[in-house]
């Protein structure tokens, strides 16, 4: 439930180069007895990310210290797929990141991500190959920025790559609201077209009514 505006913003970003990626290896199901939304940060990717003694893999992506502070996670094709749980998208959102970008997401993560404030960005396989490559070089650190309001990313070479998110997900991201909230927003309006309609039944004749 977005509570703030979704601010653009620039950051390093962590490569995950893996398909379908699935929301039970983004958070097991044993983790998903909470219905608080923070915590999952540290179990998100947990059997990827820690050993059967809870030791974090230093080949893991996640745990590299070029991975500290990132905001973006760039994944491969299908992410998000399995089951429908939002326990997922808390977790990235617990891990720090801001935004996933693929080629492809599960249509239920997708609208867990924009539901949540987590940018589903998705581009095509090249801007993909791109990103991967210029995080491989050795001691790179390489930055995305990302733009919501213009609907932009930037890559490492200084390129701008469009995407598209719904327009009323959109809105509710760039104001920091949720569906409940743009129509307590429009409460005014509601009670004015309601009282109009009762007016307007009110006043047409009897055996239509009836």
């Amino acid at each position: 439930m977005p509570s703030t505006p979704y601010t653009a913003f620039t950051s390093t970003y962590v490569t995950l180069a893996i398909d379908n990626i699935d929301t039970d290896q983004i958070i097991p199901a044993r983790f998903l007895k909470t219905t608080e939304r923070s915590g999952l940060g540290k179990q998100a990717f947990n059997d990827w990310r820690y050993d059967a003694s809870g030791t974090p893999r230093p080949d893991f992506p996640l745990n590299s210290p070029f991975a500290a502070n990132a905001q973006v996670l760039v994944a491969g094709d299908n992410f998000g797929c399995g089951s429908s749980r939002e326990h997922a998208v808390w977790a990235l959102l617990g891990a720090g990141f801001r935004a996933v970008v693929s080629t492809s997401f599960a249509d239920i993560f997708r609208g867990n991500a924009l539901g949540n404030g987590l940018l589903p960005i998705q581009v095509d396989a090249g801007v993909i190959a791109a990103l991967n490559q210029a995080n491989a070089a050795d001691g790179a650190r390489p930055q995305i920025s990302v733009d919501l309001e213009r609907e932009t990313i930037g890559l490492p070479n200084g390129q701008a790559i469009g995407f598209k998110v719904p327009a009323f997900a959109r809105y509710c991201l760039l104001h920091g609201v949720d569906e409940m909230d743009v129509l307590l927003e429009a409460s005014d309006d509601v009670a004015r077209y309601e009282e109009s309609s009762a007016t307007f039944v009110s006043t047409r004749p009897a055996e239509v009514i009836a």
